[in-house]
């Protein structure tokens, strides 16, 4: 394979916001549209210069020319989409989760490892700027020891495609969990759940899940810190939220309640010897806006304006458009992982056991849930082929 690594986009829905980033990459060569909506692929087609494209994923991956897939498909097709480019001898990156059931989980990790090729979970959270930002406090001892950790999804998924509709929110959970386990390098050992409320009879779907919410508890291999995580995608009256809060002995970063606001830093003070005089107790915290990091020096220099709002010059011809750069700036980080890993060879840093990790908590979090807050042990991965 040469350096410059051709790749396919699958799924034009979320996956256009990356055609862009591939296209600016030092090491993409060509890119490929893949799409079952035949408007869609002639619009994102149009706009950004791309002729290749396909309706039908097997005719992309029976066409020798690309080295790669990032499947951004709706969540049934990953597992399957993820089996059938690496036996086709493609790279492979792909949004969460990476499956929705363990069985899946150990076929991909094994179908990896027979194939010789590149997997990484697209996992946004992980290269998020304020995670970028919590993980150098806690590196550089300035949260101390890790006491609490809560995450929280809440999307009210009301007018989404029907394939939602009772989806479990737990099998969902990776954007809520993996800081904890990015942060503690640690796997989870067990976990407890709870359904919390009752979906409508028009929002189960086909799944058998009745519970709009779940909570769970989750108990890590190795380290002492047990995150909470919630999770909602129906009959919860909030605004998006996405994002967690961690909580050290020094200090502490709360996520806002607003989303694309910044976080706050809450910085344990000394015990004042005279508080007691004063009637108060306990020891006071000053609180800051928590200074975030885009990490643009960790990317190749055309990739570099995609962390924030950037401009498109449509290859049409038409006016230019503006676009933002959601889930905190990650996209150019996590395009820069994967090429990076294609063309050194080596295991990105979400690279099938890691997924696994991040993926396997919630399929057993909804397993518990189902049958009553009933402990489920999560499957270890650790030692198998890939990180």
């Amino acid at each position: 394979m040469s350096a410059a690594i051709n790749i396919a986009v699958v799924g034009l829905g979320f996956g256009e916001a990356f055609v862009p980033i591939y296209q600016a990459h030092p090491s993409v060569g060509r890119i490929a549209l893949v799409d079952v909506s035949t408007e869609r692929l002639a619009r994102v087609g149009e706009m950004y210069g791309v002729e290749s494209r396909y309706t039908s994923y097997e005719d992309m991956l029976a066409d020798s020319t690309w080295d790669a897939v990032h499947i951004l498909a709706p969540v049934s097709f990953h597992a399957n989409y993820t089996l059938a480019a690496l036996r086709a001898g493609k790279h492979v990156a792909c949004a969460v989760p990476m499956a929705t059931d363990l069985a899946d989980i150990d076929e991909i990790i094994e179908a990896q490892a027979a194939s010789g090729k590149q997997y990484m979970m697209m996992e946004t959270s992980t290269f998020a700027r304020e995670f970028r930002a919590v993980q150098n406090l806690l590196q550089d001892g300035s949260l101390g020891d890790l006491t609490l950790y809560k995450g929280v999804h809440i999307q009210n998924l009301d007018g989404y495609p029907p394939y939602w509709l009772g989806f479990p929110p737990m099998q969902y959970i990776t954007h809520a969990l993996s800081p904890a386990l990015r942060l503690t390098g640690t796997s989870v050992k067990d976990v407890v759940a709870y359904g919390s409320g009752r979906l409508d009879e028009d929002q189960t779907g086909t799944s058998q899940n009745p519970y709009p919410t779940e909570v769970g508890l989750f108990r890590l291999d190795g380290h002492d810190l047990v995150p909470e995580v919630t999770m909602s995608f129906f009959k919860v009256a909030r605004p998006y939220i996405e994002g967690f809060s961690v909580y050290g002995s020094k200090a502490s970063v709360e996520w806002p309640p607003v989303e694309k606001t910044t976080p706050l830093v809450y910085e344990l003070q000394d015990l004042d010897p005279n508080q007691a005089d004063t009637g108060l107790r306990g020891r006071r915290s000053t609180t800051v806006e928590l200074a975030v990091d885009d990490g643009t020096e960790l990317l190749p220099e055309p990739l570099r304006r995609f962390v924030d709002t950037y401009e498109v010059l449509p290859a049409n011809g038409d006016a230019p458009v503006w676009k933002s750069a959601e889930h905190g700036g990650s996209h150019p980080h996590l395009v820069h992982e994967f090429i990076s890993a294609v063309v050194e060879g080596c295991v990105p840093t979400v690279g099938p056991v890691t997924a696994a990790e991040w993926t396997a908590p919630g399929i057993c979090a909804h397993e518990s849930a189902m049958n009553d807050g009933e402990r489920v042990v999560v499957p270890q991965y650790r030692g198998r082929s890939g990180r």
